[in-house]
């Protein structure tokens, strides 16, 4: 079979002429190869131009050689330019403030133009030059350059890595660095941790660039200034690093800065210092202040102090707005004539009974104004029923009687005593006080909270499934009124009351979670009380009657949980704590509130009226807590010092002192009618949930999550312990930032330790008996 032979009418491919065969020889490479398939296809026309154009375009580029690009080259090429026309060849673009002024003049929705508020500040070519790395080894230097400095400089130079660290994670998120962002906080986080745990998780809920722009809390790191306190050569040795580069480094770490990462890390740190951070420096030598004075009136603290009336600028100095405040009234609250009077015969008449007329009757006696304080008179006190009961006139007597018996409790005894040495065991009796623990079994979903009624005789306990539950702990049967009854027919009420009983009674009314409970203190220790308080968070406040064991009252005017409720020492009046950041007065004769107390920046997470009922100190999730005028409703004292959320109060029972634990882990004791911290008292190991004063105001008490009951001396002065000797010589090793903090102060006089048992509530009766509960954590519990 022969293969026919093409037509004359078939074209063969064209076959370059010798002149186009020399011309594709200077083409490059790849166009040579486009130029031979455009031919293979019939297209000699398109490969004709072509041809003529790369030879018009590049006559010498064999000439030429290959040049090298910039990475700046390149980032100029294609970031977004407009033209400048001052200087001609600049890029408008560059500069951020030009930015977002030209992005705001486009008319945007107001979603879109709250977006570009919250812009940080970068221009257009800075966007492509940002590397994650520069945050990473800037933050890696700067904590080597801490951990590396001297003894003496360490603990005012480690409260700046916090907002450092905050800012860091803030700029990778907004520039959708989100993998560098979770890298950058899981390497850098564990050392913050100790003091910043709640913030620190708080932030890492932050992972998109909304979620920053939308958070409370990182816009309040973005737009105020987080102060600093620092001695003048510490920030002398501060700056010199930051420009210079050099000193303080850890063993083995080199001379600080090195290369171009180095370099940019650096100026990562000084731009959040210069633009972020704002340093209080004082005149003071470092080796004279402790340690944890350098974090006092620390933080983010322009919108923490409230303005003064009439005055245009924000207070910066926590301590200027206490000054203004003028002098408290911190004495106890005085004791009616006519109610005296016939208390102090009650005592006379019983000394008689007693055949014991030595014993001291005086009422005046357990109202000793103490040394520097000023009493209230009968004027400042919250309105009272015009005269007293028969309850009123027991009580007085009881608080004499609980006086001649008490239990005192000294822990100065303690003071520079071996605790290995015979006589130690027989001192610790006189300092330590005896702690009855009450421990709840098999609670599934667990109980927030539990208290004890003054005459010790009940025990009341708040359940996550909404329901409170109450024990006789004299181990009488719980019998309450009946309702069922012809009024004509009684004339005793043991007539009308349940014939049967148990020594526990169930109370339902909350739709939610019950977070806090309280006895009524009218009786104190003189008979058991009339109602009990509790707080949900269904939003509401109930009273409960011990008579009947039903509700009277739900309390409503909150907007969110409410997380804690305590009475006024003198009954009647009561405050609730909120997640609607205030705290309200309220009065059982009446269903709304009677005051509220606005100012907090985030939860009002406990509260605790003063012992005369003057004052009202509330602790928040701003980290800081505050001293009210309960009548007039505004802030007396603001208390800045902890490093995280406040989550209990304690005022002493002489009303010189407030204690407040925080999320830190730290306990710290004010003076309140300075308003300045004494001191800082840490060793628990987790979430502090109670505090408590002996009657002497001597030794406080405190439960937390740790499962711990710790001991506290008032008196002493604290500080950190010494380190363990061995050998005569301190033990050497690396430090990190946060082991101090975590160690434990000389004030902790003892920690009783209970198997899994976090103490939600510790107290003292008023015969100076330590009562702690909590439920008991099994091991199979997650």
């Amino acid at each position: 079979m022969s293969v026919a032979t093409p037509g004359g009418s078939s074209q063969s491919p064209a076959v370059p002429s010798p002149g186009n065969q020399d011309a594709a020889s200077n083409v490059p490479a790849t166009d040579r190869v486009i130029l031979e398939y455009l031919r293979s296809r019939g297209h000699a026309n398109a490969a004709k131009a072509l041809l003529e154009e790369i030879e018009a375009g590049t006559p010498d580029d064999s000439s030429k050689q290959a040049e090298t690009v910039t990475r700046k080259d390149v980032v100029e090429g294609i970031s977004v330019y407009a033209d400048k026309p001052s200087r001609p060849g600049d890029n408008v673009l560059k500069d951020s403030k030009s930015v977002l002024q030209e992005l705001g003049t486009m008319g945007n929705p107001p979603n879109i133009q709250a977006l570009i508020a919250s812009i940080e500040t970068v221009g257009a070519e800075d966007i492509l030059l940002s590397d994650p790395t520069y945050h990473q080894e800037g933050f890696r230097e700067l904590e080597a350059w801490v951990d590396g400095s001297l003894d003496m400089y360490r603990p005012e130079f480690r409260p700046i890595l916090f907002p450092i660290f905050c800012h860091f994670y803030f700029d990778l998120i907004q520039k959708c660095f989100k993998d560098a962002a979770n890298q950058f906080f899981s390497k850098f986080s564990g050392s913050l941790a100790p003091s910043h745990s709640a913030t620190l998780h708080h932030i890492s809920t932050l992972q998109l660039p909304a979620h920053v722009q939308n958070d409370e809390l990182a816009q309040r790191f973005r737009s105020e200034k987080y102060a600093i306190r620092m001695s003048r050569s510490g920030f002398s040795l501060l700056v010199g690093w930051l420009t210079e580069g050099f000193g303080g480094e850890a063993p083995g770490a080199g001379d600080g800065f090195t290369g171009d990462t180095g370099k940019r890390g650096r100026a990562q740190v000084m731009r959040v210092v210069n633009n972020h951070l704002r340093f209080d420096v004082t005149l003071s030598n470092p080796t004279t202040l402790s340690p944890h004075e350098w974090e006092e009136s620390t933080g983010l603290l322009a919108s923490l102090i409230p303005q003064l009336p009439g005055s245009k600028a924000n207070l910066i100095d926590p301590q200027a707005f206490n000054s203004s405040k003028g002098v408290l009234k911190l004495g106890p609250a005085p004791i009616s004539e006519d109610l005296r009077v016939e208390a102090e015969r009650v005592l006379r008449d019983q000394a008689m009974v007693d055949r014991d007329p030595s014993v001291q009757y005086d009422l005046s006696l357990t109202r000793v104004v103490p040394q520097g304080l000023i009493a209230p008179t009968e004027a400042d006190l919250l309105p009272r029923p015009p005269s007293f009961k028969t309850i009123d006139v027991e009580r007085e007597v009881n608080i004499v009687r609980d006086a001649r018996k008490r239990i005192r409790l000294d822990p100065s005894v303690l003071t520079n005593v071996d605790p290995n040495s015979p006589q130690a065991s027989a001192l610790r009796a006189r300092a330590l006080p005896s702690i009855c623990a009450y421990t709840l079994h098999d609670v599934a979903e667990g109980a927030p909270c539990c208290t004890f009624s003054p005459d010790t005789s009940l025990m009341a306990a708040g359940f996550a499934e909404s329901y409170i539950r109450l024990w006789s702990l004299k181990g009488e049967k719980l019998k309450g009124l009946r309702s069922d009854f012809n009024s004509k027919d009684v004339t005793s009420l043991n007539k009308i009351r349940e014939k049967k009983g148990s020594t526990t009674r169930k109370l339902i009314g909350h739709s939610g979670p019950v977070y806090s409970v309280a006895f009524d203190p009218l009786s104190g220790s003189a008979a058991p009380p009339k109602y009990l308080l509790s707080a949900s968070a269904d939003a509401t406040t109930r009273l409960w009657s011990l008579d009947t064991f039903t509700n009277v009252v739900a309390f409503r005017g909150h907007e969110n949980p409410v997380w804690d409720v305590k009475w006024s020492p003198m009954g009647i009046y009561f405050a609730t704590a909120s997640r609607d950041r205030t705290a309200r007065l309220w009065s059982t004769d009446r269903t709304s509130c009677l005051r509220i107390y606005a100012g907090h920046l985030s939860d009002v997470d406990c509260v605790q009226f003063h012992p005369n009922s003057l004052y009202l100190a509330t602790g928040s999730s701003d980290w800081t807590a505050r001293l009210w005028d309960v009548q007039r409703g505004s802030t007396l004292r603001v208390f800045i010092g902890h490093q995280g959320a406040v989550s209990s109060l304690a005022i002493s029972p002489d009303g010189k002192y407030l204690a407040t634990a925080g999320e830190d882990l730290a306990i710290n004791l004010w003076d309140l009618g300075s308003g300045k911290r004494i001191k800082k008292m840490t060793g628990h190991t987790s979430s502090i949930y109670s505090l408590a004063f002996s009657a002497e105001s001597s030794l406080l008490v405190s439960g937390g999550a740790d499962w711990t009951v710790r001991t506290w001396d008032v008196k002493s002065a604290g500080g950190p312990r010494p380190k363990s000797l061995k050998n005569g010589s301190m033990l050497n090793g690396t430090r990190h930032y946060g082991e101090e903090d975590n160690s434990e102060t000389v004030d902790l006089l003892a920690t009783f330790p209970t198997k899994r048992t976090p103490v939600t509530n510790v107290q003292f009766t008023s015969r100076n008996l330590c009562l702690v509960g909590g439920v008991y954590l099994s091991p199979e519990t997650r």
